[in-house]
């Protein structure tokens, strides 16, 4: 638990663990589940994938639930994420700018494949990552990304990376075999979320550092 009161949780979730419980017997604990037997009022307002570790809310009754989700469907919910990449990713050459760069790329459900998801430019969502260059690792030959998703679709971060040719380390869906076993787990970790409390309606800013 990272911050509770009366209409907000914010928790950060360990990497393995479901947000939601899933299909089959062996998919029942959860977030979601284990919070409910605390606070039986505690409802899910966004998901992380089972393999991201870091920063997710709950609400805390009806209408925290329905003004939370009403603020992720307008996107005034800040997220950003630390991802650790295969390849040596190149900065613009701004020293000192906080430079960002832009990932514009339509995602679409793999049917075929479910779950995975593909870039499509004709049947996929618009889809829009922003990243940014923290560190590079020439000996591993691999680098550290900060991450924001201007949208929300299911696997954005990780597809996006995939098709700039970098995937996430450990990223079994989507990484090829020797990038994922560079790493033990997905190294994808939520860091920062910012949001407008339910109530006071003023932005709380949350942070939680990359265990990796």
């Amino acid at each position: 638990m990272v911050y509770e009161d009366e209409v907000l949780l914010v928790l950060n979730k360990p990497s393995g663990l479901l947000s939601v419980p899933g299909r089959g017997e062996d998919k029942q604990d959860c977030l979601s589940s284990r919070v409910q037997k605390h606070y039986p009022n505690a409802s899910i307002v966004h998901r992380l994938d089972m393999g991201t570790s870091g920063l997710m809310l709950m609400a805390r009754g009806e209408q925290a639930q329905r003004f939370l989700n009403d603020a992720f469907a307008r996107r005034i919910v800040h997220k950003r994420y630390e991802a650790v990449v295969d390849g040596l990713v190149t900065a613009p050459d701004h020293p000192g700018a906080d430079i960002w760069q832009e990932i514009t790329l339509p995602i679409a459900l793999d049917w075929p494949n479910r779950p995975r998801r593909i870039i499509d430019t004709q049947l996929g969502k618009p889809s829009q990552t922003r990243w940014q260059v923290m560190s590079v690792d020439k000996v591993l030959g691999t680098s550290r990304l900060k991450l924001e998703p201007l949208t929300g679709r299911s696997h954005q971060l990780r597809v996006h990376l995939l098709a700039i040719g970098h995937p996430i380390l450990g990223d079994a869906l989507y990484a090829p075999t020797e990038v994922v076993a560079k790493a033990a787990r997905l190294l994808l970790h939520a860091t920062e979320l910012v949001v407008p409390h339910p109530i006071s309606l003023q932005p709380m800013r949350f942070v939680s550092s990359a265990p990796f």
